[in-house]
């Protein structure tokens, strides 16, 4: 599919306003109580920490109704099409929903975000009519790729290379567990207690929604339920066009570029364009990728249409015209996609065709994000922010008596400046939004320590508002194993906006307090030894506005709290700063009106 097009869509019925406020607060009450499950019931860090999950419920027509506000934008934005996608395999296979059904789902080119973050979807049933579907996804740390854990299989050649491909698979048929499916799975994937106990915790929380949902039904009727649902999403969408509708009518541009592999040389492998045009009409906007790079058969950066460009797509969409600052909170529903048209040339890096590998789709996605944030800055410039500083994901793995242990690191990036704000410093962004995972639950689990992790300093882009820190993290194998990791902006650093300038690039550092060896933002299953460090370095924001003209005590704080040198307050900033951290205003106003 090239195209997503919202389709035309029926009013279930009439309902007041004030009941569909209690009927939504109880359908969010259902997720997020999903939500909570998983994470209480989860054996990896990855969900019981990070929170690299998603929990909603849908109609029958793959409307989604709510979702757990614990849940990340990645994780959540697919679900509707991972459950479009099982009910195209079941229409290809003649296969048909039945009560007591729980499905496996993974598929890239069925809707599914990457092959790790896989779904088990409950279709909701009252007495035999098919009335929803409880869902939930999370990443999982394997399932029998190329190389230990579910990141950075960087050299993946197609898709059967990055791991188990579960299309639409009935892992309970009417309430029967299907044993030999689970014990394939068992023999086919490392670290499989931790995985497996993963998966069960998914399918307890979505048959959990799955019975709090048929409660609601039957307390409120079926009717009821979808007319307030259809008028929640009417609301969504009349928010969102409203805002649409403010911006200046026209198309607006920009160009991106992912890293890809810098030391592959095939030069179609590196530098990889990113070309967005977004057409604002009306109270629809038209966002299309068209001139963007050709997918590359061989290496897994190409991004499934449905499961990360829409969703990147989505995500900025409702962030900056809907912000929760300046709106009251609107329903997270399936009405806030209506207005939105997204385009994508078959066969290109934002469209791949099947069997092209998709599994490092994270950072490429990310790079969707911010350029059309990019092109939007010219319609909308006081509600974006600059570049923003790309997250690394790393696969920390190794063998303990015959036994794999699989740990994966979110390192956290930056937001660009902002108008009237600086950018956030060392957060997961866009899309991510994964918690920070304590040393502590680092350093008890696994044999890893922590030696260092702290904000980048003197590294971030000058602006009126200046772009976010990046972070710094160093981890130590105290037995050998492998690391493994995807990474990007080490070639491009995060853009400036309206005479701010460009953040810094990151880096991947081995062994930097010894040997000192650069590492591409890309490898696979690196071999480490016990005493063996491996620096991350996450980009840092762009910054916002011309930095000439930063409020000068904003400069100080800088100064004090570390992140800016005065070498920098006084080159970037024409701000002069004394060694008894005071501001010399005689010698700023030369610097800043004198030349």
């Amino acid at each position: 599919m090239s195209k997503l097009t919202n389709p035309e869509h029926k009013t279930k019925g009439t309902i007041d306003s004030i009941t569909a406020q209690v009927i939504w607060g109880a359908l969010e009450n259902i997720a997020i109580e999903m939500g909570h499950k998983l994470t209480r019931m989860s054996y990896s860090s990855i969900i019981r920490e990070s929170e690299d999950f998603g929990a909603a419920l849908l109609d029958p027509d793959c409307n989604q109704l709510c979702e757990s506000v614990f849940s990340t934008p990645l994780q959540l934005g697919p679900i509707p099409g991972y459950v479009r996608g099982i009910k195209r395999v079941f229409a290809e296979r003649g296969e048909e929903f039945q009560p007591g059904d729980v499905i496996m789902h993974n598929s890239p080119y069925y809707g599914a975000s990457h092959g790790p973050d896989v779904a088990f979807c409950v279709p909701v049933f009252d007495g035999s009519k098919l009335i929803g579907f409880s869902v939930t996804t999370a990443h999982h740390l394997d399932i029998g790729a190329l190389v230990p854990g579910s990141c950075g299989i960087v050299d993946a050649v197609d898709a059967y290379a990055e791991g188990l491909q579960f299309k639409a698979i009935k892992v309970y048929d009417r309430g029967i567990k299907n044993q030999q499916m689970w014990q394939f799975i068992a023999d086919n994937i490392r670290a499989s207690e931790m995985v497996l106990g993963d998966m069960e915790a998914q399918i307890s929380a979505s048959r959990t929604g799955a019975e709090r949902y048929l409660e609601l039904v039957r307390e409120q009727g079926l009717e009821t339920i979808l007319a307030a649902s259809e008028y929640l999403m009417d609301y969504s969408e009349k928010m969102l066009r409203s805002e649409i509708e403010r911006l200046p009518d026209g198309s607006y541009s920009a160009e991106g570029f992912v890293d890809g592999f810098e030391n592959d040389p095939d030069p179609t492998k590196r530098d990889l364009k990113i070309v967005v045009s977004a057409k604002v009409q009306g109270g629809d906007i038209y966002v299309d990728f068209t001139g963007s790079s050709p997918q590359i058969p061989d290496r897994p950066v190409n991004m499934p249409f449905e499961g990360t460009v829409a969703i990147a797509v989505y995500l900025v969409l409702r962030s900056i015209l809907l912000d929760t600052e300046t709106h009251e909170y609107i329903p997270q529903n399936s009405g806030l996609t209506r207005p939105i048209h997204i385009h994508a040339p078959l066969g290109s890096i934002c469209n791949p065709t099947f069997p092209a590998p998709t599994i490092a789709r994270f950072c490429p996605g990310n790079i969707v994000a911010s350029t059309l944030m990019h092109a939007l800055s010219q319609a909308a410039p006081q509600q974006i922010s600059a570049g923003v500083g790309n997250l690394k994901v790393v696969a920390y793995s190794g063998l303990v008596q015959g036994k794999y242990w699989v740990y994966i690191d979110i390192t956290e990036g930056s937001y660009g400046g902002r108008s009237c704000k600086d950018g956030l410093d060392c957060v997961d962004t866009l899309y991510a939004n994964t918690r920070n995972n304590p040393i502590e639950d680092i350093e008890s689990h696994y044999p890893l320590r922590v030696l260092r992790y702290e904000m980048r300093e003197d590294s971030m882009g000058p602006g009126t508002w200046r772009g976010g820190a990046g972070s710094i993290r160093e981890v130590m194998f105290l037995s050998s194993g492998h690391a493994s990791v995807e990474g990007d902006g080490h070639r491009h650093a995060p853009w400036g906006v309206f005479g701010g300038s460009p953040g810094s690039c990151g880096d991947l550092i081995l062994n930097p307090q010894s040997e000192i060896r650069k590492l591409p933002a890309m490898i696979s299953n690196l071999s480490l030894r016990a005493g063996d460090t491996l620096r991350t370095v996450s980009p840092c924001g762009g910054g916002y506005g011309d930095p000439a003209k930063r409020d000068p005590a904003a400069v100080l704080n800088d100064v004090i709290d570390g992140v800016v040198s005065r070498a920098t307050a006084v080159r970037d900033y024409k701000v002069v700063i004394t060694d008894q951290n005071t501001i010399d205003e005689e010698a700023t106003h030369d610097l800043r009106h004198c030349g």
